[in-house]
């Protein structure tokens, strides 16, 4: 009995996601231009050039994007995240997901983001 009970406080250990701190977006203008983006959440800041695959930090809050094309459009917006699947098989390990909450790692932002420039 012992050993099943040691057993089964052990699954409540192991509930937290495996996930990356962060996820990988694919950016590009609506314009098909090139240019550069100021990103920024709550947990990062961070400059890059368009189009490009940005590694992004996990973040209950919108990814904020500042951007210039190379022809000096200006596009300002926000890219919102989702919670994940897996936050639910945390939750039923017992500990209700809240190591992942604190650490956003049940956090999704999109695969890839057309950032809309007016032409």
């Amino acid at each position: 009995m012992p050993a099943f009970l040691a057993g089964l406080l052990s699954l409540g250990a192991c509930a937290s996601i495996t996930n990356d701190a962060n996820v990988p977006v694919a950016l590009s203008f609506s314009t098909g231009e090139s240019g550069s983006c100021k990103l920024s959440n709550k947990r990062q800041a961070q400059v890059t050039e368009i189009p490009a695959v940005v590694s992004v930090r996990r973040s209950d809050d919108a990814l904020r994007y500042d951007c210039k094309t190379r022809r000096g459009r200006e596009a300002v917006g926000a890219i919102p995240s989702t919670m994940g699947g897996k936050i639910v098989a945390s939750a039923v390990f017992l500990d209700f997901g809240i190591v992942d909450s604190i650490t956003d790692k049940h956090r999704e932002y999109p695969a890839s983001y057309v950032i809309p420039v007016e032409r």
